[in-house]
């Protein structure tokens, strides 16, 4: 009886080892798949790194120069209290989950010590050369993630221009010396005194017709001053004629 029990069992054992090695035969050869030749996918970064991507969604956003002429300070520090719980703003404080924000204007972009930015916003900061002007704040506040790709900061961003004018002005009044407000019409004025690429080819016309009438200029002088320094030699030689002319004539 034993030997029957565990007879069965075995041919049990080998049934079920059996139908899983031709299970397993069958679907490879069904859905079978080529391996590559390279292991995994290349990932493509962006060419230029953090600047070039700021620099490209800073394009989207109109200036907040005209907002920030009527921005309240009062309306700012409220939208602010969304921010409180990573950043301090006062003095000398201290940092938490986000750097101190005071005196941030015209600030240069990851210069707060003892704090541990990412790897984005150093590349960004381009080791002190960037600071943070009403512009890219204005970019960086209104989406951070897209502004700076791989920022740490998990903020969603703040979408209403009027309310990213406030939380500018607010932080531009934490200083001992707030930054001046942009003029509205400075962009305007920018454009107005960058020179045009129909002015330049104009500019550079009129050197080269004044050369060319120059040229012309001075080629008929000299064929004036030719012709006439050959008047003389040719009067010589005619008066030449007639002298030898009369001399045989009296000859005869």
């Amino acid at each position: 009886m034993n030997s029957s029990f565990f007879n069965a069992a075995a041919g049990a054992f080998l049934a079920v080892v059996f139908v899983v090695f031709t299970v397993s035969i069958a679907s490879d050869s069904i859905f079978h798949s080529s391996e590559p030749e390279t292991e995994g996918f290349a990932l493509e970064a962006s060419e230029g790194g953090p600047a070039t991507a700021a620099a490209e969604a800073d394009e989207g956003l109109p200036p907040i120069a005209p907002l920030l002429a009527s921005a309240s300070l009062e309306g700012g520090e409220r939208a602010f209290r969304k921010c409180v719980a990573c950043h301090t703003v006062e003095e000398g404080g201290a940092n938490k989950v986000g750097p101190n924000l005071w005196n941030i204007v015209n600030k240069p972009v990851a210069s707060v010590d003892s704090f541990g930015y990412s790897t984005a916003m150093t590349d960004y900061a381009q080791g002190g050369e960037t600071k943070w002007n009403y512009e890219n704040l204005n970019a960086f506040i209104e989406n951070p993630r897209k502004y700076m790709r791989g920022t740490a900061m998990g903020f969603a961003g703040i979408k209403k221009e009027g309310e990213r004018a406030d939380v500018i002005a607010y932080l531009r009044s934490l200083s001992n010396d707030p930054a001046p407000l942009p003029s509205a019409d400075q962009p305007a004025a920018e454009e107005a005194s960058a020179p045009t690429e129909e002015t330049t080819a104009a500019a550079a016309e009129e050197p080269a017709a004044a050369t060319a009438e120059d040229s012309s200029t001075a080629d008929t002088d000299a064929t004036a001053e030719t012709d006439t320094s050959q008047t003389p030699a040719q009067a010589d030689d005619a008066a030449a004629g007639d002298d030898s002319g009369s001399t045989e004539t009296n000859s005869e």
